[in-house]
């Protein structure tokens, strides 16, 4: 899980374009909207996006993607339960 985790915080650096951060700087529990990372609303499309083509899973209500995008830990879980590729 920690690889995936891993891989996971490589690819949301790639996809929001976060120049110069690395994976070891995104704690696995920390908020990644508000306080944590900083995305805003914009960033959380990019996260619908990256699912969807990477993971084939479709989050289609919002309140859903507040849950699931809570932190890394959460995503991680998510995607690992609900992954169809």
């Amino acid at each position: 899980m920690e690889d995936f985790k891993r891989t996971l915080k490589l690819q949301i650096i790639e996809a929001l374009n976060l120049q110069g951060m690395q994976p070891e700087e995104i704690d696995d529990n920390a908020p990644l909207f508000g306080d944590g990372l900083g995305l805003d609303s914009i960033d959380s499309l990019e996260l619908i996006v990256l699912l969807e083509r990477n993971y084939g899973i479709k989050i289609e209500d919002p309140r859903e993607g507040r849950k699931v995008f809570e932190s890394i830990h959460v995503m991680a879980d998510y995607i690992q339960a609900n992954r169809k590729k």
